[in-house]
């Protein structure tokens, strides 16, 4: 790999997207099932529910302040080193951003001071009505990144003036295809992996010997919502995958490690590419027709192979293949365990094994998402923004030292950021709930 600013630039955004991306997940799961605790609480008048929303919600906190902290950086950058890239799409992505920042982030900022520090100072009613505001603002504004993000991937609603990318229809935009499909992909991923770190505290505490009716109540909740979310996670991956094919072809293909174009297109269980000469090799498992029915939910459809891409334009075959092939396992193991641990849920406390799995794979969904991501932003490479923007031409004009400086800066203080913060998370969390 040659370091130069494009490279430089690109490894310092996928650093610290992706470790801010740690904490957006379950900032987003948690809110919810944070507010149906509470709810449970407020309906019920047990006081277990009301335990059970100040144990989960105090790691809620700490891990929202940690998102916070470490997303901040990433407008920055924006300006910093994509200087290139603001100025030609800034109109349409600096005005979702602002939607963003506007309708959600300072509702979501203000209801959590008043939900922090409202306890016994307004009625629970009220309280529980600012725990779904709080809900609320964390998923709409993960909606809007979301659907700036998708214009990345499929840009509409624009037009070309004064060698510029400008806003010409926000509503197409909002309502585009590929947003909505990303939207109901990515906030179920996130529901997930906050319901696989619920589980994953209760087993701890199970081992323990710990068996109090905050983790039993918690774990019922959590299995029930991941075994739900992994399900919508199903559904709209499929969905996902045809609009792919059908508007972002070469990353397609490079998910499949699918070469040449073909009618009746297979999908192999097992295979690995061949970038420079062009082809798959070693593959296994050979499933007919498969491949044409993801793409076009017919078999004998016709899938465009990498070939049919210059090599200049194609995305980096192997990464893209291997994360999207661990994301689809991960995706099939998360069914069986939810679907285990929702049929066992009575019993769960004397099934150690499990429980000793369930804590081993805490780290797992982490990764499935991170990996998603992968595939999104690798496989749409070369292009910042597809069909529009490449990568190379979207860079500011700053020195390599500049950019090698801020990387290491940026490593060694997220490193800081994050063994506190994961610290604090775990000794809250390895605490008995009172």
């Amino acid at each position: 790999m040659i370091l130069n600013i494009v490279t430089l630039s690109k490894i310092q955004f996928a650093f610290a997207v992706m470790f801010h991306f740690l904490f957006v997940p379950l900032t987003l799961g948690l809110s919810i099932l944070i507010a149906i605790m509470e709810s449970m609480y407020v309906k019920t008048g047990d006081e277990t529910y009301l335990k059970m929303t100040k144990f989960w919600g105090k790691l809620f906190l700490i891990n929202f302040a940690l998102g916070v902290v470490t997303g901040i950086t990433l407008e920055f950058q924006f300006g910093t080193n994509w200087g290139e890239f603001s100025s030609y799409v800034g109109d349409i992505f600096a005005s979702v951003l602002a939607i963003e920042i506007l309708a959600a982030f300072f509702l979501e900022s203000s209801m959590i001071g008043i939900w922090t520090f409202g306890w016994n100072k307004i009625s629970k009613k009220a309280h529980m009505i600012v725990a779904w505001l709080i809900a609320f603002a964390s998923n709409f504004s993960a909606v809007w990144i979301l659907i700036a993000n998708a214009w990345m991937q499929h840009p509409v609603g624009y037009e070309l003036r004064n060698g510029r990318a400008e806003l010409v229809d926000l509503s197409q935009i909002i309502t585009q295809k590929y947003a909505i499909l990303e939207i109901t992909h990515t906030l179920p991923a996130s529901y997930l992996l906050a319901a696989f770190f619920v589980l994953s505290i209760c087993a701890y505490h199970f081992l323990k010997g710990r068996s109090d009716k905050i983790l039993k109540k918690s774990f019922n909740i959590a299995s029930l919502f991941g075994l739900f979310s992994v399900f919508l996670l199903l559904l709209s991956g499929h969905f996902n995958g045809v609009n792919v094919a059908k508007v972002q072809p070469s990353k397609f293909a490079a998910m499949e490690n699918h070469w040449h174009t073909e009618e009746n297109a297979s999908v192999y269980l097992f295979s690995l590419p061949d970038e420079k000469n062009e082809k798959s090799i070693m593959e296994f498992g050979r499933l007919k027709g498969l491949l044409s029915m993801m793409a076009f939910n017919n078999p004998n459809s016709t899938v465009k192979g990498l070939k049919e891409f210059s090599k200049e334009e194609r995305p980096p075959v192997f990464l893209v293949y291997t994360a999207f092939r661990i994301m689809v396992m991960l995706g099939t193991y998360f069914i069986a365990v939810f679907g285990f641990a929702y049929l066992k849920r009575k019993t769960i406390q004397n099934r150690k094994v499990f429980l000793k799995i369930l804590l081993c794979s805490l780290p797992l969904p982490y990764i499935a998402i991170q990996l998603g991501w992968v595939v999104t932003e690798v496989g749409r490479q070369p292009w910042v923004v597809f069909n529009l923007l490449k990568t190379q031409n979207a860079v500011s004009y700053i020195a390599l030292s500049q950019v090698l400086t801020s990387l290491i800066f940026f490593v060694l203080i997220y490193a800081f950021i994050g063994l506190t913060g994961f610290y604090l998370i775990y000794k809250n969390a390895t605490k008995l709930p009172e």
